[in-house]
């Protein structure tokens, strides 16, 4: 039973988010706060495994209380329920599981619920540890790290190959490289790839070298810069 907090300053728009909820499955609304504060002050009390929450609000406004309880390690999950347009990015920089714009759609609440329930299940399984977020196109999609096979920079883009395929994240290389280098290593100015999935190298007969990596058939080129440590790397591996 996933257990909800709803926070809105508007009596209608909790009422209408409540009656969406009631025709869910295996969801039950712990409790409605008015406000930032009071919804602090609940979330202790009732123990909610997810928010749905407003971000246009008096006094302390949703984002601030996202961002409040990104640094509490057992808070309960985010779904931005709002009239902004525009604050998408910064929603998910908060670790929101969705962004929802009022007046929320039956179907679109009922998708975020379950991709909640998912983040909720894994985090109370502990496999989830670190992951990836795509938030291109409007939907987000989440992606364990230890499923990630390499990164390559593509523009402004970084795109993700991983065991079930690829997707495109905001993330720069260096960004990643710095908050994963022991699951990451960087391989030239273009590409990381996940430490665990290198195999060996391939030297063609024009001097290049390419990367054999468990679970692709990509090539994956090496820099003569990153190619001593890369060779280090494998004798450890292998």
């Amino acid at each position: 039973m996933l257990r909800i907090l709803i926070v809105d300053d508007e009596t209608p728009a909790r009422n209408r988010l409540r009656r969406m909820l009631a025709e869910l499955p295996a969801v039950h609304v712990a409790g409605e706060a008015a406000t930032a504060h009071e919804a602090l002050r609940l979330i202790p009390v009732k123990t909610p495994d997810l928010l749905l929450l407003d971000i246009s609000m008096p006094g302390m406004d949703g984002m601030t209380l996202a961002q409040m309880l990104k640094s509490q390690v057992t808070a309960p999950a985010v779904i931005f329920c709002t009239a902004w347009t525009d604050q998408a990015l910064e929603a998910f920089e908060c670790e929101a599981v969705d962004y929802l714009v009022k007046p929320v759609r039956a179907e679109r609440l009922e998708a975020a619920i379950d991709r909640a329930r998912r983040a909720v299940a894994s985090d109370d399984s502990g496999l989830n540890g670190p992951f990836l977020r795509s938030t291109l196109g409007g939907k987000v999609k989440l992606l364990p790290l230890a499923d990630v096979i390499c990164l390559t920079a593509e523009d402004k883009y970084t795109t993700v190959t991983h065991k079930n395929g690829s997707l495109v994240i905001s993330q720069s290389l260096t960004e990643l490289e710095k908050e994963h280098a022991d699951i990451l290593i960087r391989v030239h100015r273009g590409a990381l790839v996940a430490r665990k999935h290198i195999r060996g190298l391939e030297k063609t007969p024009d001097g290049h070298h390419f990367l054999q990596l468990e679970g692709s058939t990509l090539r994956v080129p090496v820099s003569r810069r990153k190619l001593p440590a890369i060779r280090k790397l494998i004798r450890e591996i292998t």
